[in-house]
């Protein structure tokens, strides 16, 4: 088969390497999707990069965790009914040697999703870490019916899934952003609220717009860079749940202010949730996309053969949107 891999870490052109691997097959309680699109998140670039956190497995890695496709083998233990339908990918229970860069993948039925229809295999391959992530940020305590939900960095690929999952389960969003081009990407995603937090008061904002309450949850892009806000912003009683921290990886938590509210915090890792929660998130998001109103944002896509330049965009921060090879 055709894949993409490298065997040290580095920059993109430097270590991505194209050309053929052998063909997989599927072991007990696997399946073997023949991909078509792989979705190339910030986490898929760090972990090319060499950063410390993600652990170094010895030998080739073919990378990407989300991807599109169709079911063409299963293994023992899976219903052979699964051959010939159309799936997205997530490889939430841990990050793999092989990923959803070439043109077949193995993997355990847990991380494999329907896929309707109405979505095409660029927008299916978009959906396992953000839409997933967004999910169990959003849902992890239960119904958010009626509640009132901040998104921050509502233009990136979470946080715009965030905005709509809110919506289809009945909340009131608020979205903070940085330009007015990411402006309307939020506000396509139907955020009641907007703010560009480089001009605006983000907590002045949200005290207004939720009659000086504040949000119920929060759903956070930055927990180090925002957490002066997030404090300012939450209601008594409210939940921060945060997926990164790029801006402060070690932040001080100022634990009075914090206790005087009352907060809940939460960091969502999407290989560390629970199975549980992890399964809620595909169900619902399958049904979400079958109610037809999913925006899905593709930045750009690449061929197999331009996965370097792929990551480099990836790198370079200033997309709207997905990024995708396709294979």
């Amino acid at each position: 088969m055709k894949a993409a891999w490298y065997e040290e870490v580095g920059q993109p052109h430097e270590v991505l390497q194209v050309g053929d691997r052998e063909m997989p097959e599927p072991q007990h309680g696997e399946l073997r999707v023949r991909i078509h699109a792989s979705g190339v998140n910030p986490a898929d670039a760090n972990r090319r990069r060499g950063e410390k956190k993600w652990q170094r497995l010895p030998g080739a890695v073919i990378p990407h965790c989300d991807g599109a496709g169709i079911v063409d083998a299963v293994g023992t233990g899976v219903p052979e009914d699964w051959i010939g339908r159309r799936v997205w990918t997530n490889i939430a229970g841990g990050y793999r040697q092989n990923g959803t860069a070439a043109q077949y993948v193995c993997l355990p039925l847990d991380n494999i999703a329907r896929l309707p229809d109405n979505t095409g295999f660029s927008e299916g391959a978009c959906l396992g870490v953000p839409a997933m992530t967004a999910h169990c940020c959003l849902f992890s305590d239960g119904s958010i019916a009626g509640q009132d939900v901040l998104v921050t960095g509502g233009a990136g690929a979470v946080g715009n899934y965030a905005i709509q999952l809110a919506k289809w389960a009945g909340a009131r969003v608020i979205a903070t952003v940085s330009s007015d081009a990411k402006a309307l990407v939020a506000r396509q995603a139907g955020a009641d609220l907007i703010v560009n937090y480089r001009n605006d008061d983000t907590i002045e904002a949200v005290k207004d717009f939720t009659g000086g309450i504040g949000v119920d949850r929060a759903v956070d892009v930055d927990f180090g860079g925002n957490l002066e806000t997030l404090l300012g912003t939450v209601r008594t009683g409210g939940v921060i749940a945060t997926y990164a921290s790029r801006g402060n990886e070690t932040p001080g938590v100022p634990a009075y202010p914090a206790m005087m509210l009352s907060l809940t915090a939460k960091f969502v890792l999407l290989p560390t949730v629970s199975d549980a929660l992890r399964s809620r998130a595909k169900s619902d998001i399958v049904r979400w996309l079958e109610a037809g109103h999913a925006i899905h944002r593709i930045a750009q896509e690449f061929p197999l053969d331009q996965i370097a330049d792929c990551h480099a965009l990836v790198e370079g921060k200033t997309k709207i949107g997905c990024a995708i090879v396709t294979v």
